[in-house]
């Protein structure tokens, strides 16, 4: 961080991005005003129990009863979640070549809703669903319907929200759910489209995004602690070529010291009033 005061936050940002060679990286705390819960609080510290592993999805048929159930009753809180205007203000930066790319750690497509394009999904999407068996990919809708129609007796039970599509559920309900069979195999290895815990990204996706940071101008990281390697990386390549690196983040990150900017500031008020300066 540097040690030099720093001009208003806004003007600084629309000195450094006015070229349009900046790309940004965004987190969950870019989707929590659309109702998603994050993982992490201010400090950077997990909320909530341990995340499945993808090792533990994999390993056996009770882990992934578990998921499912769970995820079932999650799934209709993130279909029905709409873009609040940090995402929009996004779209509108990169429609009017504002931004040079955009990258982002959420599983929501959230930003493709707002109308972003050619966003890279680091962590891939809850939208598709994934077959182990065969490799084929599904729309979530229909898995849903599948799971609704094999499991009514979930119906109307009240589970909270968490991260990414998950949901607090009594285990008492999970013993009797039918997980989804892939409609093009008939395999029971489903899993969302998304990268688990303890599962690497998609080394054609890392690839991808590494190319975009090596060849921005600097880059802005939205709501985001940073905490998982794949993104922290992007800003250390960031950092170490001498390019801008700036966060508008509410709290801790994993790159603190690496920024040239921390903005501590709700990202849904401040990102359209840099999209009316910078348009």
């Amino acid at each position: 961080m540097l040690d030099r005061p720093l001009p208003d936050p806004l003007d600084f940002l629309q000195q450094v991005m006015a070229d349009g060679d900046f790309i940004v990286l965004t987190g969950a705390g870019i989707s929590t005003p659309s109702g998603i819960p994050d993982y992490r609080d201010t400090d950077g510290v997990r909320r909530g129990r341990q995340p499945m592993m993808y090792q533990e999805f994999l390993a056996a048929p009770e882990s992934r009863r578990r998921y499912w159930a769970r995820a079932m009753l999650g799934w209709p809180r993130v279909r029905q979640a709409r873009p609040n205007a940090a995402h929009e203000a996004l779209a509108s930066l990169q429609r009017h070549g504002r931004i040079g790319g955009l990258i982002t750690q959420n599983v929501d497509t959230l930003h493709d809703q707002a109308g972003s394009h050619d966003v890279i999904e680091l962590h891939g999407s809850l939208h598709r669903v994934l077959c182990l068996d065969c490799g084929q990919r599904s729309e979530r809708d229909s898995i849903q319907h599948l799971m609704e129609t094999q499991n009514p007796y979930l119906a109307g039970v009240d589970a909270v929200q968490a991260p990414d599509g998950d949901t607090q559920l009594d285990p008492a309900f999970e013993a009797r759910f039918q997980v989804p069979h892939c409609p093009h195999c008939a395999g029971e290895r489903m899993k969302p489209d998304v990268v688990f815990f303890g599962e690497n990204v998609a080394q054609p996706t890392a690839a991808r995004a590494m190319a975009l940071a090596e060849n921005a101008a600097g880059m802005l990281v939205v709501g985001s602690s940073l905490m998982a390697y794949s993104a922290f990386r992007l800003c250390r390549v960031i950092a170490d070529r001498g390019k801008p690196l700036i966060a508008i983040n509410l709290g801790k990150t994993r790159a603190d010291e690496l920024l040239d900017l921390k903005i501590e500031a709700s990202c849904e008020q401040l990102l359209p009033l840099l999209t009316e300066r910078l348009t």
